[in-house]
């Protein structure tokens, strides 16, 4: 396995799927894609924190109606200690880009895991 797909296994905690399936056709593409993922989730100094990304990532989730997706990222959420006010801020951006529907939609399911996972 290439250096860049260990270090993108260590610093996500788990293989990303697409790198996965990239790696299942070509390794040179699973390399090229782990990078594309150091890339982005790079802690510079100046730039946003892991933090900051994982909300972003969060908004954006929310806001295309992927409550997949925004659930599984609730729980790192959690892992670096973002509060439920700064959840919640997000959620209401994405409802401002997203559109109320997709609010109605993603609502329920993210309220319900961040009960689960104790977001007080």
């Amino acid at each position: 396995m290439g250096k860049n797909i260990e270090e993108i296994k260590t610093l996500k905690g788990f293989m990303p799927r697409a790198i996965k399936y990239a790696r299942d056709m070509n390794e040179d593409f699973a390399e090229g894609l782990a990078g594309f993922y150091k890339a982005i989730w790079a802690d510079r100094e100046g730039g946003l924190s892991l933090k900051n990304k994982h909300i972003l990532v969060f908004t954006v989730a929310c806001s295309n109606n992927n409550t997949e997706s925004a659930v599984k990222i609730l729980s790192r959420l959690k892992k670096f200690e973002a509060t439920k006010a700064e959840i919640m801020d997000a959620m209401m951006m994405a409802a401002w880009t997203g559109g109320i529907q997709n609010f109605t939609d993603f609502s329920a399911v993210v309220l319900k895991e961040m009960e689960r996972l104790g977001f007080e």
